[in-house]
């Protein structure tokens, strides 16, 4: 009885090893963790970055060509949803394993890239800060909404996101997984503009 267990324990292994084998493009259980703690590690940073600080210090601005700490975060979580949205959408296309050839970055470089502030760029008009939010509060509530919908999805997605592709005017060819570490990377560049403006010798103290 016991080797009859033993048996179908096996052949049962075998099913799922072969049905996650039948999966091209789903991600590895370290692509899983990096992303959902890149994820996790961005959401916190900000979260943190705005605890304390006054609706004076949200608002301020070092002069009339640069954001304040609320247009940072207001751009944040509209950019969080736009942004998916391209994803979302190639998702349900045709996967093109051919197009992997293209790529031309790891995670790791788009990462570095992205959150090289010494590269200014223009925010498209759907995701520049026109005051869409009542206050900072209610900008970073939806932030983290959205933020914490995308972990959720990491966490048990089996899309083959490695084999479906979409094109980056900045990156070229990128997969959706890198296409995810992006968007949390764009949030972290502008949680680091946050950062430079709380740096200013003439933001407020209080």
């Amino acid at each position: 009885m016991k080797r009859s267990f033993l048996l179908a324990s096996l052949f049962m292994a075998g099913l799922i090893t072969s049905a996650f084998r039948l999966a091209p493009g789903t991600l590895t259980p370290d692509e899983r963790k990096y992303a959902i703690d890149y994820y996790t590690k961005t959401r916190t940073r900000l979260v943190n970055d705005l605890k304390g600080l006054s609706e004076t210090q949200l608002n301020w601005k070092a002069d009339s060509t640069r954001w304040s700490i609320y247009q940072c975060v207001e751009h944040i979580a509209l950019s969080e949803s736009f942004i998916l949205q391209f994803e979302q959408q190639a998702v349900k296309g045709p996967a093109t394993p051919e197009k992997r050839s293209e790529m031309k970055y790891t995670p790791d470089q788009i990462i570095a890239m992205m959150t090289d502030r010494s590269h200014k760029a223009q925010a498209p008009e759907p995701v520049k800060p026109v005051k869409q939010f009542a206050d900072t509060r209610a900008a970073l509530q939806a932030f983290l909404a959205r933020r914490d919908s995308t972990i959720d999805y990491l966490r048990t997605t089996q899309d083959g996101l490695k084999d479906h592709f979409i094109p980056h005017p900045a990156l070229g060819t990128v997969d959706l997984y890198e296409f995810l570490i992006f968007i949390a990377a764009h949030s972290e560049r502008h949680t680091l503009q946050v950062e430079e403006v709380m740096a200013n010798p003439q933001f407020p103290k209080q």
